[in-house]
């Protein structure tokens, strides 16, 4: 990965848009704080879309699109985008399944969640579970002493062996039916919301992420950056990003708005 400062200016003068992860790209020890915030504000006021994508609940993400300086969001590693339109005062969402299909899914999602948590010590369902629509998430360390990396290991491969996509965090393991992803959804928003290409116009767009779940957006994204927190995860990110800012969580992420705001007024 190089270093962030060497992100070529006119690279930077040609970026529209910033999508990121939220926890541990945004947040810091679980909180969102003043200065990352600020920085999506200022991106934002700036002209640039800001679109977090994150694994978070459908219950955060209706907060966060009626209340962000964000322009929508996609949750639940890409099952749904949330996008609230200021002018009518309307949610605007888009799932991947219908409401029937998430409806018996859940059922089906919190079973298999209640056998892995009864196999492996310490594993408990994530504190928002109740507030998904498509999503299983098995906490290993936000909520609970962590876990070795055996353990996240073993959660993910029983997550597959009862036929979900099992991707991992920095704090779940997350579950689903379905083959849809972080960057899917993410086209779908940018292309329904923006009329924008993402495939076409990926040169213009930054994704800022941390973990093994963001490999998908790495790959993509010609300019993407890891928040320097990346590294902890090593060889388990199957795509690293491009460049990789010097600090770690919010602060890295505001580093990475600092770097593409200096090149709009320099």
């Amino acid at each position: 990965m190089t270093p962030l400062a060497e992100f070529p200016l006119e690279a930077r003068r040609a970026i529209r848009g910033v999508l990121c992860d939220i926890d541990d790209t945004l947040s810091t020890q679980g909180r969102v704080t003043a200065e990352a915030y600020n920085a999506m504000q200022r991106l934002r006021e700036a002209g640039l879309l800001v679109i977090p994508v994150t694994g978070r609940p459908a219950g955060w993400c209706d907060h966060i699109a009626r209340m962000w300086p964000v322009d929508g969001v996609v949750g639940e590693n890409g099952a749904f985008y949330f996008r609230y339109d200021t002018a009518t005062r309307k949610m605007q969402r888009h799932f991947v399944d219908d409401a029937a299909t998430r409806t018996t899914n859940r059922e089906r999602l919190l079973e298999i969640g209640r056998n892995i948590i009864a196999v492996v010590p310490g594993a408990a369902f994530a504190a928002d579970q109740q507030y998904r629509e498509t999503d299983l998430a098995i906490d290993f360390c936000e909520d609970v002493t962590p876990l070795p990396q055996s353990a996240i290991d073993e959660i993910a491969a029983r997550m597959e062996q009862h036929g979900l996509t099992a991707k991992v965090s920095s704090i779940h393991v997350n579950g689903w039916f379905g083959t849809y992803n972080k960057l899917g959804m993410s086209n779908t928003l940018l292309r329904e919301a923006f009329a924008v290409d993402l495939n076409a116009a990926r040169e213009h767009y930054v994704f800022v992420g941390d973990s093994p779940n963001d490999a998908p957006m790495f790959s993509h994204f010609p300019h993407a950056v890891g928040v320097a927190n990346v590294a902890d995860f090593g060889a388990r990110v199957a795509h690293l990003p491009a460049y990789i800012a010097r600090q770690s969580c919010g602060a890295g992420f505001a580093e990475v708005a600092a770097c593409l705001l200096a090149a709009r007024v320099s």
